[in-house]
């Protein structure tokens, strides 16, 4: 991939608190998670995403992230919340994430044997891209573990996120290794779940854009 002509997209996950919105988006990352799957430790409440959202930046992505919730759950979140992009961690099928009129990810668990690229495009056929994370089958998302990059498939047919166990000491090699769409981080970013910390996700974002630059094609211009 010619990166002169690529930028990584990145997405901070998993907020609790405005100031931390407002800062991540002076920061200037793309998307700001908010996390409804009822197992999180960073959950919070449709009424207080928001609010939150009120602290969101122009062209900044607010996402909405599910595991296995319900129809009337998402359904009220979409209504209050108003998210640009929808993000589905459970055994949710096509039909149910494309149910809500978003665009939406689907994420995939890379601790385990990753499934076909052709059958993931095959029973998700209305995703707008996947999400490749670090848990296994059956886990919650946001474990904080890493995987192999090199075993991303190469022909994946849509734009993916890679997540799982990204920090600032690890992004850099992250992107160099895997050329992902975007890059999406939580605890690595955090002083605990759900507080984020000021200085890691400043030079997160350093460290992506880094990257972005990193080959001798790209100094040109950066």
């Amino acid at each position: 991939m010619n990166r002169t002509l690529f930028r990584t997209r990145i997405k901070f996950c998993g907020f609790t608190r405005p100031g931390d919105v407002r800062l991540a988006c002076e920061l200037g990352v793309d998307g700001i998670g908010f996390v409804f799957a009822h197992k999180s430790p960073r959950r919070i409440a449709p009424e207080e995403a928001r609010a939150m959202r009120q602290a969101l930046a122009p062209l900044v992505d607010a996402v909405a992230l599910f595991q296995d919730n319900s129809l009337e759950e998402v359904r009220d979140v979409v209504r209050q919340v108003r998210p640009s992009l929808l993000q589905f961690h459970g055994g949710e099928d096509d039909a149910f994430c494309r149910s809500f009129g978003l665009p939406y990810l689907k994420v995939v668990p890379m601790g385990d044997e990753i499934m076909a690229p052709h059958y993931l495009q095959l029973r998700f056929p209305g995703a707008a891209g996947f999400l490749l994370d670090g848990h296994r089958n059956g886990e919650s998302g946001g474990s904080g573990r890493t995987f192999d990059w090199t075993r991303i498939p190469k022909d994946l047919q849509k734009p993916f996120a890679l997540a799982g166990g990204l920090r600032p000491e690890n992004v850099f090699d992250a992107v160099t290794t895997a050329t992902p769409w975007a890059v999406d981080v939580s605890s690595g970013i955090e002083t605990e779940p759900g507080i984020k910390d000021g200085d890691k996700m400043r030079r997160f974002v350093e460290e992506v854009r880094r990257a972005d630059c990193h080959t001798d094609a790209a100094v040109a211009a950066c």
